[in-house]
């Protein structure tokens, strides 16, 4: 029994380096979120930065999350063996947890997983003793469940006052600065330089060092009562020295992002992404205890030791700081996470990863009636010159980034602040929704949210606060299972959930890859919303419409083939595979026309003029092949499925040389859009319609032949066929039209 305990130890090392490695994917948008969006420097350097801060919070700090030992249950009621299991389950269910919603590129609060994971565990065991308990204990006795309750309080706090005060305050910071700032600054630079250090500061000795190993109970006496006097030398100092780098030339708003990355960064790996640690940390505890008191049975040794607090080695949290630096550096998911919620912060509309829902299109409705009467009865004095500060015509914004320094600069200064406020007074407000809704606050005061993006951005924003809370829900659920099947299984079971959970990690992280190569970045598309030449915008769009174009014939013609494969064949699998493809393939092209709309919009008025017509003729002719190809796959897949009368071999044969050439034509003419031969279209355009005419006679013929004795035992499948027919000429009328729309662009 010993060594299975031991290995118990082992296991829960093994997952505290998987668990730091995605927990550290999750919490990096906290900290990178600013600086990335901004572009305040190069990614190398905010990695750094990040990693110093990183690796610097988590050896300094205390390393040990009180609430792994005593937070969610009482250990004095609970036995060595069945800690062990808890924190075993509670190390699995998190890396689960963590894993799926990193892939999913959703932020959520490793607190919160932790917290209801250690209380589904706990409640399970729980529950399996009272049912056996005649000394009238109680849950009371076994839980302490205010935790919990705080914990979703806290969900509530955070999002409420953080989305608010990033509203309010980066309001009034956008109409002091305006977008374009920097010929404007002279005193502002040393002022808001001073301020910003300050509030760093303060939220460094509030949150970010005040658990750190070298703050003795006198340090930290020592910092509470003159608070007043460090933070008053702090701004003094920090304001001449922001307004001399201002004469010197610094940007001293890059200066305040790279500091507020160190300080979040610091903060996050000292106080809470180094809480990983605690449970493998409490259960390496727990064995020592146990050892140290002769090993005697593990079911009826009780741990107590656990209220006292502990003392974690240095090489642990060393161990723990290297970690998850390498993973701040390497991680894919990571980057994914932040990718989330840079994009619904972006100042320009873009490409939403995000789609509309009922809640969402209700909420901008009713904003919109707000704002429309808010106008109203603002003087017009008032709206011209808020108007004139809001204006992002001339917006001062590094290639490529997603907002400006300023609203970076609030973003982190003013989450470290409300932390810090937090702290100091002791609610529970969690730093992974505050740091996330304080740039959805700011995004939403600096107009980023217009009438083309908001629904989108709405429903993203709803989507992770949503996640949020099914954290809480899945984290307690998977845990409670996993535990009892540990409990009741014994030793080996609980192996086999381990050895499963890092095999699924693994699957995951090559799932990942392999759909990440898969996905292509548009650059194209934030190349043409960055540049400010109309001339160069229509160049970028007219490839971005031959580009989009050229793939949505590639795959329109695997789908076509598709179809007609599986329905002369009876082949069920193509046809289910291309009902798939067609519904990607709408959202495709919708977000494809939105974004080139963008672009239209974009475009001197003497393009738009000549194109604009044939830009959104051929977005139609597209978006009419898909609808044929639809029409085709709907009836065939149908037929199929409920294994009807096949097709008569002789119609098979008819039709499969007409399939080659329509498949043919398809192919040439994605050979002119790739490689801009639109001469050649004029003939290809001949060749459709001679294939159309063909289409045409083959069905008049059916049609006029339906009714005779030979057809009888196949009518419902040839009213199949003679909608592939008709669809099918459709569709080559719709690629006739397309390829001229194509020329029509091409024209000078």
């Amino acid at each position: 029994m010993e060594s299975a305990f031991i290995g118990f130890v082992v296991f829960l090392f093994l997952l505290a380096i998987f668990d730091l490695w995605v927990g550290v994917s999750n919490d990096a948008v906290n900290f990178l979120n600013s600086a990335i969006g901004s572009k305040a420097a190069t990614f190398r350097t905010i990695i750094i930065i990040a990693a110093v801060g990183v690796f610097c919070g988590a050896s300094m700090s205390n390393g040990m999350m009180d609430i792994a030992r005593h937070g969610i249950f009482r250990p004095e009621q609970f036995s060595f063996y069945e800690l062990m299991y808890v924190f075993l389950t509670v190390m699995v269910a998190d890396i689960i947890l963590l894993d799926i919603f990193n892939s999913l590129g959703m932020p959520t609060s490793t607190t919160v997983s932790m917290v209801f994971e250690l209380l589904g565990a706990s409640f399970a065991l729980a529950m399996v003793k009272l049912s056996s308990d005649t000394t009238g204990l109680t849950f009371a006795d076994l839980l302490n469940t205010e935790k919990a309750l705080s914990v979703i309080l806290g969900i509530f706090l955070s999002v409420a006052i953080a989305f608010f005060f990033g509203a309010v305050v980066q309001y009034l910071s956008r109409l002091l600065f305006t977008f374009h700032y920097a010929g404007k600054m002279r005193w502002k630079a040393g002022l808001f330089g001073g301020i910003a250090i300050t509030a760093i500061i303060y939220f460094m000795l509030i949150k970010g060092v005040r658990d750190l190993s070298f703050m003795t109970p006198e340090n930290k006496a020592f910092v509470a009562a003159h608070t007043p006097y460090i933070l008053g030398g702090c701004f003094i100092v920090s304001t001449l020295v922001m307004q001399l780098l201002h004469l010197c030339k610094v940007n001293v708003f890059k200066v305040v992002v790279m500091v507020g990355t160190f300080s979040l960064a610091m903060a996050f790996a000292g106080n809470d992404l180094v809480n990983f640690i605690g449970v493998p940390l409490a259960g390496f505890s727990s064995y020592q205890e146990y050892a140290a008191n002769g090993l005697g049975d593990p079911i009826s040794f009780t741990m107590e030791a656990l209220n006292e607090p502990a003392r974690t080695p240095v090489i642990f949290l060393i161990a723990a700081g290297a970690i998850m630096v390498v993973s701040l550096a390497t991680s894919k998911k990571a980057h994914h996470v932040v990718k989330t919620s840079v994009d619904l912060s972006r100042q320009d509309t873009g490409e939403e990863i995000f789609g509309s829902s009922r809640v969402a299109r209700n909420l901008v409705r009713w904003f919109s009636s707000v704002s429309t009467f808010v106008v109203d009865v603002t003087p017009v004095k008032v709206r011209r010159w808020v108007n004139d500060r809001f204006n992002a015509e001339d917006i001062q914004i590094e290639n490529g980034a997603a907002f400006d320094l300023v609203r970076a600069s609030v973003n982190l200064v003013l989450a470290g602040l409300l932390i810090a406020l937090g702290t100091s007074l002791k609610l529970p407000l969690s730093t992974t929704y505050v740091t996330f809704m304080v740039a959805m606050g700011t995004s939403l005061a600096d107009r980023a949210w217009s009438r083309e993006s908001a629904v989108f951005r709405i429903t993203g924003v709803l989507s992770v606060i949503g996640g949020w809370f099914i954290t809480a829900g899945a984290a307690f659920l998977l845990a409670f299972i996993i535990v009892l099947i540990m409990y009741f299984g014994g030793f080996w079971a609980a192996i086999a959930v381990v050895v499963l959970s890092i095999v699924l990690l693994i699957r995951s992280q090559i799932v990942y890859r392999r759909r990440a190569k898969k996905e292509k970045h548009d650059d194209l598309f934030y190349e043409m919303l960055a540049t400010k030449d109309k001339e160069q915008v229509w160049t970028l769009l007219h490839r971005h419409i031959l580009e989009s174009h050229s793939l949505f014939l590639s795959d329109a013609m695997q789908i076509y083939g598709s179809i007609v494969d599986g329905f002369l064949y009876e082949d069920l699998k193509p046809l289910r595979k291309a009902g798939s493809k067609l519904q990607i393939e709408k959202n495709t092209l919708k977000n494809n026309r939105r974004k080139e709309t963008l672009g239209m919009h974009r475009v001197s008025r003497a393009v738009a003029i000549g194109k604009n017509t044939w830009f959104h003729l051929g977005c139609n002719s597209c978006e009419q092949i898909m609808y044929s190809l639809r029409r085709m796959c709907e009836p065939c897949l149908e037929h199929v499925d409920n294994n009807f009368t096949p097709l008569p071999p002789s119609l098979v044969e008819e039709f499969v040389p007409l399939k080659n050439q329509i498949i043919s034509l398809f192919d040439r003419a994605l050979l002119v859009l790739r490689n801009g031969l639109f001469e050649k279209t004029i003939e290809l355009r001949a060749d459709g319609e001679n294939l159309e005419e063909l289409l045409r006679t083959k069905r008049k013929v059916l049609v006029e032949n339906i009714s005779q004795d030979e057809w009888k035992e196949y009518i419902s499948v040839l009213y199949v066929y003679l909608n592939l027919l008709q669809e099918s000429q459709e569709m080559l009328f719709q690629l006739r039209s397309l390829l001229r729309t194509e020329r029509k662009l091409n024209q000078a």
